[in-house]
């Protein structure tokens, strides 16, 4: 079993949806994250992270029920995702982290989990 897999057993869903919402806060705060989406928005992004998250960590497979297969570095080569772009990125999702109440041993493997994808999404130098 993925070691991340036991995350949404410890946290829940709801855990799940405000650190989903809280990460899309930052988004709309931060001129380079806030770029990559053009439409006003957020809600339907916020949503399709939620359920994204909620799949990978241990939950319901709505995600790949709705959309089909994640292939998240296929889904996002259409952006320039460098070395700065991919800490703006982590910096948002661990700032909706530090809004949580979570478990340390939930946070650190939460944060190996961000960490891990966020280095492996990075295609520009």
């Amino acid at each position: 079993m993925n070691p991340f897999q036991s995350i949404y057993e410890a946290v829940g869903k709801d855990t799940i949806q405000e650190l989903a919402a809280g990460f899309y806060r930052e988004v709309a705060q931060n001129e380079d994250l806030r770029r990559l989406y053009p439409e006003q928005d957020l809600q339907p992004a916020e949503r399709r992270l939620f359920l994204f998250l909620v799949q990978v960590f241990g939950g319901p497979q709505t995600y790949s029920e709705e959309r089909g297969h994640p292939r998240l570095k296929m889904r996002h080569f259409q952006w320039k995702i460098d070395p700065k772009m991919r800490n703006h990125w982590l910096n948002a999702m661990f700032a909706s982290m530090d809004k949580l109440e979570l478990d340390p041993q939930v946070r650190e493997l939460m944060m190996n989990y961000f960490v891990k994808v966020a280095n492996h999404m990075v295609n520009h130098d």
